[in-house]
């Protein structure tokens, strides 16, 4: 009996034995041989020979949503593909504007495409268009972080390191989970502080919920790799209040494309179609949200309807909106039109038939914050008109930079007041617009800061591309 059943084990189990070194450990060893002892810089080579790159963005919104963030990183990502980056990106449905995913994309479980050279993958999201309410916006990022980790642990490619946005909060909870796995690092963009952003526009009030949204905050920025801030105000929040080691952040700013936001004349096809060409237009041109100061836009707007040809534009979509045209329609004022988000491909010549474009805090808002329109409105050649407080980076970089004027938060006469003062001086307003798009090029293009986030992913991955 032992004599017949002996071959049989040896055949089984011995062949087993050996499937199971040769398949799982022996793989295990070269994977990790491959990836992590020898060289990174040996292993990763396109068809030509040339080092290649691969590196994940993670971020919840991206075109042809029309959220800032997820335009900005796109341009990120198809900049560093030109520098030798095989990039891949993992975001959702679109949904942002009107948070409800697009028709053409409901009932689908995910997406894959190739993109302008990138590999997209898209995942489902919660979005039943109520982004008022805090709890379903958080149930949203949970629900997008959850399937974009699941997507990439689940699939065979290794990336060499993942960029991730906290404009969904828990980005960097799904980028440590599913690539640590892995053994791929991860750079921690923060766009936003959290929790100070939802506190300070009074959408979080729970102190249960501030202390356990601080705690996972503080978890992302120990586990990342690197964290990069847009502002030095944010480098100073993190390192002093939050004691995360100074090497480990860096100062990346928000950037606009110089070559695409360019100064236009206030004559254009824009400004024909809406009958604006003979106007003096005075814009606000993105979110409608609670961090910005557009009450006190509209008490503006109440004291200067006796200027006829001064005309208020806002254009985009949030949570204020339906408040602030029942606002608008209370005051009975007719100064004042709303838009729809425009298609991005229009925004240069919405802005070049803008004469004063306006960036407005609520008080104690521009401490957290940096919105990238200001470099757009730089860009395009026209003077911003801020409300911050003095010591703030929004007040800091007008004044570094002489491309407008910054005024008291919620102060409707002191805003009024420097409208009236630019709309009288046009040489002045011209000079603004000088100093703005001559900071641009030189600080703010997307040339410059591509090239720093470039050199950090490769510190950071041990990879030289050069």
């Amino acid at each position: 009996m032992r004599s017949l059943f002996l071959p049989r084990r040896r055949n089984i189990y011995t062949r087993l034995r050996l499937t199971r070194r040769s398949n799982i450990y022996t793989r295990l060893r070269l994977t990790r041989r491959s990836n992590i002892y020898t060289p990174l810089s040996l292993t990763r080579r396109g068809v030509g020979g040339e080092v290649v790159m691969r590196t994940l963005l993670l971020i919840i919104q991206f075109p042809p949503d029309v959220n800032s963030t997820g335009i900005l990183m796109s341009q990120v990502a198809k900049g560093l593909l030109t520098r030798g980056h095989d990039m891949s990106v993992i975001t959702s449905f679109p949904h942002y504007e009107q948070f409800r995913v697009w028709e053409s994309y409901r009932g689908k479980w995910r997406e894959r495409t190739r993109e302008q050279g990138m590999d997209v993958t898209r995942v489902p999201v919660f979005a039943n268009g109520k982004k008022q309410n805090m709890s379903y916006r958080l149930l949203s990022y949970l629900s997008f972080n959850a399937l974009a980790a699941l997507t990439n642990f689940l699939r065979r490619e290794k990336y060499d390191v993942i960029l991730c946005t906290n404009g969904s909060f828990f980005t960097g909870v799904a980028a440590y989970t599913s690539g640590g796995i892995k053994g791929t690092p991860f750079v921690y963009n923060v766009q936003d502080l959290y929790p100070e952003t939802p506190v300070a526009q009074g959408q979080l009030t729970s102190r249960r919920a501030i202390k356990g949204l601080a705690r996972i905050e503080r978890f992302m920025y120990h586990r990342a790799k690197h964290i990069t801030v847009i502002t030095p105000a944010f480098e100073k929040n993190l390192v002093r209040e939050k004691k995360v080691p100074s090497h480990k952040v860096s100062v990346i700013p928000n950037f606009v494309d110089t070559n695409f936001m360019r100064p236009l004349p206030k004559e254009n096809s824009f400004s024909r179609q809406h009958g604006l060409a003979n106007k003096f237009v005075v814009t606000h041109a993105g979110n409608l949200g609670y961090v910005y100061d557009l009450d006190t836009l509209l008490d503006a707007a109440a004291q200067l309807r006796h200027e006829r040809d001064m005309v208020f534009l806002l254009v985009g979509s949030g949570v204020m909106r339906d408040l602030l045209q029942a606002k608008a329609q209370a005051l009975l004022l007719d100064n004042v039109r709303f838009m729809d988000f425009q298609p991005y491909e229009n925004l240069p010549y919405l802005r070049g038939a803008s004469d004063v474009q306006v960036s407005l805090y609520r008080a104690g808002a521009a401490k957290y914050s940096m919105p990238s329109k200001l470099y757009e409105i730089m860009a395009s050649g026209r003077p911003v008109l801020a409300s911050a407080e003095a010591e703030s980076d929004v007040a800091n970089l007008i004044a570094e930079t002489r491309c407008g004027i910054c005024v008291e938060p919620q102060n409707a006469d002191a805003l009024a007041h420097a409208l009236v003062e630019l709309k009288n001086d046009s040489a002045r307003r011209a000079e603004m617009g000088q100093h703005g798009r001559a900071a641009a090029e030189k600080q703010f293009s997307l040339e410059t800061v591509v090239a720093q986030y470039d050199a950090l992913l490769q510190r950071v991955a041990n990879i030289s591309l050069n």
